[in-house]
């Protein structure tokens, strides 16, 4: 079976694998577990001076990436390993899950398209049938810091990346609900002590604990993650009968 891959369509190649070179990605990589590459989409530009954007019809302040360089770059890319998903980074997409995040890393890989400027020529969009996704509700200068941070959150995933494997089923997320407060040794520092049920050696007690506290700041933290998580309960609960 073919490692997982990713691709990534850029103007600012140099900028990977930055961060995904080092600890756990960066170790993974290095060990064969999965496989990243990157197509310069200003090697399709068809002038002596690579030009990738131009005006916005209609008017308006910025740029926007031309369609015909922009699917000659996905073109090589799909070429390259064909089935697997091509993604948008783009502020307007859907946010990013970890259900979604899941999905991704149980497939082949990705191929991923870094926007700048003021976007893509919606047609290539279309044409291509890209996937939009989002890191959240605020605009980066281009889609490559996204790109980085939704191939790290797959290869975490990855048969053989993540040593103790039970922790990812009990990260932020993965229930529904926001991440438990954690604690080390010592067990008082600057006069501030550690739950004693944590101390107890009742592990029961402490299961119970950290399903309270993720509740508890997933209901304080994110009403809307809270909404789902009772619905879901619900249906579950439903289900169960």
């Amino acid at each position: 079976m073919s490692a997982w891959s990713a691709t990534i369509l850029t103007i600012f190649p140099e900028m990977f694998p930055g961060p995904l070179g080092q600890s756990l990605a960066g170790k993974a990589l290095g060990m064969g577990l999965w496989s990243l590459s990157t197509i310069n989409i200003r090697d399709f530009a068809s002038d002596k001076h690579r030009t990738v954007d131009d005006a916005p019809l209609g008017g308006g302040p910025g740029m926007v990436m031309k369609p015909d360089v922009v699917d000659a770059a996905l073109g090589a890319a799909t070429a390259q390993a064909p089935g697997r998903p091509a993604i948008y980074l783009t502020p307007r997409g859907q946010l990013i899950s970890q259900a979604r995040v899941r999905a991704l890393a149980s497939g082949p890989g990705v191929v991923l398209l870094c926007g700048r400027f003021e976007g893509v020529d919606q047609r290539v969009i279309e044409m291509r049938g890209l996937e939009e996704l989002s890191l959240g509700d605020f605009v980066l200068s281009g889609g490559e810091p996204a790109a980085a941070a939704l191939i790290d959150a797959c290869v975490r995933l990855l048969p053989g990346v993540v040593g103790a494997e039970q922790s990812l089923a009990e990260e932020s997320f993965e229930l529904g609900l926001l991440e438990y407060p954690h604690y080390t040794r010592p067990r008082l520092w600057q006069d501030r002590s550690v739950p004693e049920v944590l101390v107890s050696g009742n592990h029961e007690k402490i299961r119970a604990w950290r399903r309270e506290e993720a509740e508890r700041i997933t209901q304080e933290r994110r009403p809307d993650l809270w909404a789902r998580y009772l619905a879901a309960e619900r249906t579950r609960g439903r289900a169960l009968r």
